[in-house]
């Protein structure tokens, strides 16, 4: 397994410090002497790489991610990527859908499958720098197969992004469809089975009474147990191929004991 920081930020100025939550949940994981699981965490011998970038050139930026994307998702079993903002799931997305493109090629069946936690679809029309609110909308138009799709604990859209979701058949579990946890987890990964998974998570699916330290509050999210819960029955799926987990924003996490980073650094401790 390997660890790989992308300090990227492309958030209309919203995500200024998110470039910090990768070395902030690293350093946080000293506090954590297990996972859930009975697992010791040793960040000592964790196989941690930085993709060293400069957020002054975007186009630049995004090709360093996809060229180093591509070589760890191609040769590591597993990799997890720690932002940086949401932006950053374009260029590794675009990676693993090519890895997954290569495999097939040889002969290996190697289906492509995006689960993503979001408060927000992420759907606005692309720009030439995909953003974080671009992204996923910018990953679909380059070829990810929309069907393979699912979104979970959105509860802010715009309409246009609604509009996408109908005409793409973009699978949706919204907050207000969340009130039965176990079940849709079921569902999700019975969907997501013998496929190669992509797992995203934005760190403001989590209600900001357990996740303030992002970007965008969203009130009327998940508990943070709940997406413990998710994730760590996802990761039960041995094909999960990648995890990203973004948005979480050091500078401005700080007024509340660092609650957010902390929370990062467990879910990641979850996949160690």
């Amino acid at each position: 397994m390997m660890l790989v920081k992308v300090p990227l930020e492309n958030g209309l100025g919203h995500t200024v410090g998110c470039r910090k939550g990768g070395n902030a949940i690293i350093a946080t994981l000293d506090e954590i002497w297990t996972n859930e699981q009975g697992k010791e965490i040793d960040r000592a011998v964790l196989d941690l790489e930085e993709i060293h970038l400069d957020n002054n050139n975007l186009e630049e930026a995004g090709k360093l991610i996809y060229e180093n994307a591509f070589e760890t998702i191609e040769s590591q079993d597993k990799t997890i990527f720690l932002g940086g903002d949401h932006s950053m799931s374009f260029p590794i997305g675009k990676a693993f859908l090519d890895v997954c493109k290569e495999e097939n090629k040889k002969g290996k069946n190697s289906e492509p499958f995006l689960i993503v936690f979001d408060s927000h679809p992420d759907l606005m029309a692309p720009g030439k720098e995909p953003n974080h609110e671009e992204w996923l909308r910018a990953l679909v138009e380059y070829g990810f197969p929309a069907e393979n799709i699912i979104l979970i604990g959105l509860r802010n859209s715009d309409l246009t992004e609604l509009d996408f979701i109908k005409k793409n058949k973009i699978r949706v579990y919204n907050m207000a469809s969340l009130m039965d946890i176990e079940n849709i987890c079921d569902v999700v990964m019975e969907q997501a089975n013998k496929k190669q998974i992509y797992l995203s998570i934005d760190i403001d699916s989590v209600d900001p009474r357990f996740a303030p330290g992002t970007g965008y509050i969203e009130p009327g999210g998940m508990t943070s147990r709940e997406l413990l819960y998710f994730i760590q029955r996802i990761n039960l799926i041995k094909t999960l191929r990648v995890v990203d987990i973004v948005e979480i924003n050091p500078d401005k996490d700080k007024k509340y004991d660092n609650m957010t980073i902390k929370l990062g650094a467990k879910i990641l401790a979850e996949f160690l």
